[in-house]
């Protein structure tokens, strides 16, 4: 069953528009910061496009149809890279425009962050404690908890200082 703190208002959750618009800005970002680990062996221009599709989508100037396109077109790009961190910046992307559809595919980007990251022996503590430095107040408490449910213990969240 579907958390219904990810289910939009008009689908019988209890997520309002703009609450998901910053979901998916912040799905953006994260998706956006390890672009260049597919944009270093991929000419393929399909993830910056769905990264640019969600953005827009989330100032409201898209449809969720153009939306799903662009999410099709990053899964198809992540399916044809052949390096894992490339693979992983593609899946980001994807997940990333797919939050107009489905507010909890915003958790993918962070997940598929890190994946990259793995594959390029980096630092997943530090990729996360960047995602969570970039992550909007207004939905802190329940990114950080549909994360937890989805992947214990994989994301690091500490106390921004004010």
């Amino acid at each position: 069953m579907r958390d219904k703190r990810f289910i939009a208002v008009h689908r019988g959750g209890t997520l309002e528009r703009d609450r998901h618009n910053l979901m998916a800005a912040w799905a953006a970002d994260c998706a956006e910061h390890v672009l260049p680990l597919f944009e270093r062996t991929s000419p393929d221009d399909r993830p910056r496009r769905a990264i640019a599709v969600a953005r827009a989508w989330s100032r409201r100037e898209v449809s969720v149809g153009e939306a799903q396109k662009a999410a099709v077109a990053a899964h198809s790009a992540a399916r044809e890279a052949d390096d894992e961190s490339a693979v992983a910046a593609a899946r980001a992307a994807g997940h990333a425009v797919a939050t107009a559809h489905m507010a909890d595919h915003c958790l993918g980007p962070a997940y598929y962050a890190l994946k990259a990251i793995k594959a390029t022996g980096g630092s997943e503590e530090a990729e996360s404690c960047w995602q969570m430095e970039h992550l909007p107040e207004a939905i802190r408490p329940l990114i950080e908890s549909g994360l937890e449910q989805k992947y214990p213990g994989m994301f690091h969240f500490k106390e921004l200082e004010t």
